[in-house]
């Protein structure tokens, strides 16, 4: 957390050197997946570079005993996106490092499952400007790592049916992103 904490200061205090160099940005589709809130946070190194932070979080669970369902989540990554042709606009490429503590389950069993995954990951997207101060970003990406889990019986009852460790790869950053470049 301290890490994340000096990374955001990093990023606030590059934005305030230079306009047209920070943007804050929220996922809308992520509100979608159950109600996840989330923030991204940019700064532009140079004309084709930017750096960002990230943090995602969904403390929600609905329904009671088995039939309740939950995908709750907190998460943080730190990545760097590439841009062809100018930082916020047009095509860009970005890889991340990612860290996720998730609990889920109650979709399609009662069985439910919560650990944690470290990763990396790559995604791709377009920046369309709205305005001066205004993007919508779409993308895609996928990132993969290792995850450490528990399976357990239900969502609440703590009966554990399985656990371990394994290697994954799964869709991450599917964006319909709104931006507000300082």
């Amino acid at each position: 957390m301290k890490n994340l904490m000096s990374a955001a200061a990093g990023l606030l205090l590059c934005g305030l050197v230079s306009a047209q160099n920070f943007s804050v940005s929220t996922n809308v589709l992520d509100y979608v997946n159950l109600g996840t809130l989330n923030l991204e946070a940019s700064c532009g190194l140079a004309r084709q570079w930017s750096v960002s932070a990230g943090v995602k979080y969904n403390p929600f669970s609905f329904g009671e005993g088995v039939s309740g369902f939950a995908d709750r989540q907190r998460s943080v990554d730190a990545g760097a996106r590439f841009w062809p042709w100018h930082i916020y606009s047009g095509w860009w490429m970005s890889g991340k490092l990612k860290w996720q503590e998730y609990n889920r389950g109650g979709f399609v069993s009662s069985q439910a499952v919560e650990g944690d995954r470290y990763g990396g990951g790559l995604a791709a997207g377009y920046s369309f400007m709205l305005n001066t101060h205004l993007n919508l970003d779409v993308g895609l990406g996928l990132w993969g790592g290792y995850d450490k889990y528990i399976a357990y019986e239900c969502l609440k009852c703590g009966k554990v049916v399985g656990g371990g460790g394994k290697i994954f790869v799964l869709p991450n950053d599917i964006l319909l992103t709104i931006s507000y470049i300082f």
